[in-house]
């Protein structure tokens, strides 16, 4: 891509967005054009259709997305594949429409079956029955990516589809009702740490795995993508290595620097066993991770060790 490329990130203002936007402007890039929920409704055809018209992108990145844990997912379910649908098809109708020279559409490893082999290959999507909590969710970025898939058959578009793993780092969200299990155990840890509490309470058995990404090292290799990849189908993109939940408790204990003792509540649900990706078309491709767990962590933790939460 040329520096002066004009390049449309959807969703700038969330953990991926903002770190897509940062990763840009380091390598150089200046024309980069964004809008908040507020100013573009991506739900709405005619906005949508106004914005392309006018904005002109040579290149979209989709990392606009309506998200949320496991007990939003389950509630709103209606919304969640109704938003998700909506904005999708619409960037990607009008990116084909406008003449985009390449899309970017970001998933979840959530689009892959419940009871899928580990490691997650990309094969596997659609061999299965999905986690019925996010069914709603899962659908429309399955759908996403048949949407870059048919395009591409149809038209010719060259338009991407990339699956992260979990993820966090900076912009990343700490309300313990609705974070995922990292940025929710870092801040039990630091204010644990801050109020001298004897123990730290970990839900569940601490023994299911789960593999964590830097927000940076996705951003890194969306760009990597965007220049290198042009195929169909969805890639992954995570670390390939995972961690148990009680591992990475101590990992967090040790950063922060918390001395008292790390309880198992078990009476409390577990989750999934296991969620790894399998990373090897991306590795094949040219690209890996290079933010490991421990420094990725402590570089979160200096960022928010002195932040105060409400409740």
């Amino acid at each position: 891509m040329e520096k002066q490329a004009k390049i449309y990130i959807a969703g700038h203002r969330g953990m991926v967005g903002s770190a897509l936007v940062r990763k840009l402007q380091q390598q150089g890039f200046t024309n980069i054009v964004y809008r908040t929920s507020s100013e573009l409704d991506l739900t709405n055809q005619q906005a949508v259709k106004d914005f392309f018209a006018i904005e002109k992108p040579e290149y979209v990145i989709l990392a606009a997305a309506k998200v949320g844990g496991i007990v939003a997912n389950n509630t709103y379910r209606a919304e969640f594949i109704y938003d998700n649908l909506m904005m999708e098809a619409n960037v990607i109708h009008h990116s084909y429409l406008n003449g985009v020279k390449k899309l970017l559409f970001l998933g979840s490893s959530c689009i892959y079956p419940k009871m899928a082999p580990q490691p997650l290959k990309e094969e596997y999507l659609l061999s299965g029955y999905l986690e019925n909590t996010n069914q709603p969710y899962a659908i429309a970025k399955i759908a996403g990516i048949e949407l870059c898939d048919s395009y591409r058959s149809q038209y010719g578009c060259n338009f991407i589809s990339a699956m992260p793993t979990n993820l966090y780092g900076p912009n990343d969200n700490y309300d313990l009702e609705k974070s995922h299990v990292l940025p929710a155990m870092l801040r039990k840890f630091i204010t644990a740490k801050r109020n001298n509490d004897p123990t730290v309470t970990i839900w569940g058995s601490g023994t299911p795995k789960r593999e964590f990404l830097h927000v940076d090292d996705l951003a890194d290799a969306c760009c990597y993508l965007l220049e290198n990849y042009n195929e169909k189908g969805l890639v992954n993109i995570g670390t390939g290595t995972d961690v148990s939940i009680l591992e990475l408790a101590h990992l967090i204990k040790l950063i922060t620097q918390y001395t008292g003792e790390i309880v198992l509540d078990t009476s409390k649900p577990d989750g999934t066993p296991r969620k790894l990706m399998d990373v090897s078309k991306l590795a094949e491709a040219g690209w890996s991770a290079k933010i490991s767990l421990q420094t990725g962590i402590e570089m979160v933790y200096e960022s928010i060790k002195d932040h105060h939460w409400n409740q």
